[in-house]
C-alpha cells in the first residue's frame, strides 16, 4: 500500500513539474532536442525578429522574447531547411520574422488588442482597420499556431543584393492587401513572388494562412494540440 502511494506521488510530481496547464499550455519544451535554433542548421538564414524589438504593432518588445533567436520544432526546422537549400541554389534565401512564440507573448498581444485607447502603431500596422475588429478579422487570437512550435513568418531575400523581395505589403500589415491571393493594389510581379514563396513552402510540407502571405504552418506538425510557453533565451 505504501509503495503504491509513493508511486502515485512520483507520477503526480512528474506531471506537475512538466507544467502542463488546464488549457493545454506547457511551460517548457518536452526535451532539449525537440526545438532547434534555426541558425544552427541554416547559417545563411537571415532574420528580422520584430517581437524582440519595439518595431512591431504593439510598439514594444514582447513578453517571452528574451533573445534574438528563431526556434522551431525539429521537424519544422528541417522542413524549412529544404526550402532554404532550394532557394539558395537559385540565388535567394529566407528571412525569418517570427518562429516559435511563447503563449505569454500571445497573451501580451491579446491584452494590447483589448486596450482600444492604445493606437500608437495604427498608421504603420493597421491603418484601415479599427483596433476592436482585429479579433473578428482573424489578425489577433487567444491562441496561435506559433506557440505549437511549427509555424513561421518569413519572406525571401536576394543573396547577392541582400534586398528583401517586394511582396506588395510589409510584414504584419493587418489589411486585405496582405492576403496571399490578393491581386488588387499590387503588381503582377509582387503577386508572383507571393505565389513563389507559397509554392516553395507547400512543396516541402507547409500550408499557408490565406490572410497573411508570410505565415505558414507545417502540415504534419509534431505538437498539434500543445501550446508551449517557455521563453526564448
Amino acid at each position: 500500500m505504501k509503495l503504491n502511494i509513493i508511486l502515485k506521488s512520483i507520477v503526480v510530481f512528474a506531471l506537475l513539474s512538466f507544467s502542463t496547464l488546464s488549457d493545454g499550455t506547457i511551460n517548457e519544451p518536452p526535451s532539449k532536442d525537440d526545438f532547434i535554433d534555426l541558425k544552427e542548421i541554416m547559417p545563411n538564414l537571415r532574420s528580422d525578429l520584430r517581437y524582440y524589438s519595439d518595431n512591431n504593432f504593439v510598439g514594444q518588445p514582447i513578453q517571452g522574447y528574451n533573445a534574438a533567436k528563431a526556434m522551431l520544432t525539429k521537424e519544422a526546422a528541417y522542413a524549412l531547411k529544404k526550402v532554404q537549400d532550394e532557394l539558395e541554389r537559385l540565388g535567394f534565401g529566407l528571412l525569418i520574422y517570427d518562429a516559435y512564440r511563447p503563449q505569454r507573448a500571445t497573451d501580451h498581444f491579446v491584452k494590447w488588442a483589448e486596450d482600444e485607447t492604445d493606437t500608437t502603431m495604427k498608421m504603420q500596422y493597421y491603418p484601415n482597420i479599427d483596433k476592436k475588429d482585429l479579433f473578428s478579422k482573424g489578425y489577433i487570437s487567444v491562441k496561435s499556431g506559433h506557440s505549437r512550435g511549427s509555424t513561421v513568418d518569413l519572406t525571401i531575400v536576394s543573396l547577392k543584393t541582400k534586398q528583401i523581395l517586394n511582396m506588395g505589403s510589409p510584414y504584419d500589415l493587418f489589411d486585405e492587401i496582405s492576403s496571399t491571393e490578393h491581386t488588387e493594389s499590387i503588381t503582377k510581379n509582387q503577386h508572383s513572388l507571393r505565389m513563389l514563396l507559397k509554392r516553395r513552402m507547400e512543396k516541402h510540407g507547409w500550408k499557408s494562412y490565406p490572410q497573411e502571405w508570410w505565415h505558414f504552418t507545417l502540415e504534419n506538425e509534431p505538437f498539434p494540440n500543445t501550446y508551449f510557453d517557455f521563453p526564448i533565451e
